[in-house]
């Protein structure tokens, strides 16, 4: 379902980074038509695609992969190159859906702590990625981008992971592709998706919001201060498993319920 435009007697008003907010815990994200449109509107599917956090499917390449460390993987370190990067044109994409409006709203976001980022890296060249929003046990996934064979299944594996360290309970992907389908996305009806964003938001937004969201919300870089360590039935680390966690760490949590 697409919801006119944000418009205000000037023309088009700038995105309201409380408003963006605001509109995620009722279920609406806004969009544009392309990447230089002057409007975004609001969007609210008749069917949402999630991801269930332990239905992701890690396949044998890319259990291969993430073991084998091929890329490394950081988190906020380069968050407005990641939404720059997925606001490129590419062979398989010619145009997107971030405008100069959304691209600002979720910098602002970012620098507020509310927006993320899931850097992968080859060497030194930004290969992939993926940037969303997180309020509440809610990540609502915005972007993904790959500029190397693997690289967004990579930061999907990466997310996925650290959503499961953090408490998370909902990771919101927006539309379905055969893309995420392969990962183990799926389509729940709107009224399905409302009562999953409404457990995941609560207390997150709205009146006593500072107070009751700290204990309602994910904790983002959990996975960082090492808690996958004391993750139920994983094996305890080696003495060669210190600092940032491993592929090989990801893939454990990845095949590990809580």
């Amino acid at each position: 379902m697409r919801i006119g435009p944000l418009e205000d007697a000037a023309g088009f008003a700038p995105l309201d980074p409380q408003l963006v907010l605001g509109a995620y815990a009722v279920g609406v994200f806004p969009m544009a038509d392309s990447r230089d449109a002057g409007s975004v509107y609001w969007v609210e599917p008749n069917e949402r695609a999630i991801l269930p956090l332990d239905r992701f499917h890690l396949s044998h390449s890319l259990r291969k992969t993430l073991v084998s460390d091929r890329f490394r993987v950081t988190a906020d370190t380069a968050f407005e190159q990641v939404i720059a990067l997925c606001a490129e044109s590419a062979d398989d994409r010619p145009d997107t859906w971030i405008n100069p409006q959304i691209e600002r709203a979720s910098i602002e976001l970012h620098r507020l702590g509310f927006a993320h980022s899931i850097e992968v890296w080859e060497g030194d060249r930004l290969a992939g990625g993926l940037y969303g929003i997180a309020l509440g046990r809610a990540f609502f996934g915005e972007s993904m981008v790959s500029r190397a064979r693997d690289a967004s299944k990579v930061a999907m594996a990466w997310l996925v992971a650290r959503m499961k360290v953090g408490g998370f309970t909902l990771l919101d992907c927006q539309f379905m592709t055969d893309h995420l389908a392969s990962l183990g996305a799926v389509e729940i009806p709107r009224s399905a998706y409302l009562a999953l964003l409404s457990a995941a938001v609560d207390g997150a937004v709205g009146a006593g919001a500072s107070a009751a969201g700290a204990a309602a919300s994910g904790d983002f870089f959990a996975l960082d201060r090492g808690a996958a360590a004391s993750w139920p039935s994983l094996p305890p680390p080696t003495a060669t498993e210190s600092g940032p966690p491993t592929g090989k760490v990801i893939a454990q949590l990845l095949v590990h319920t809580s």
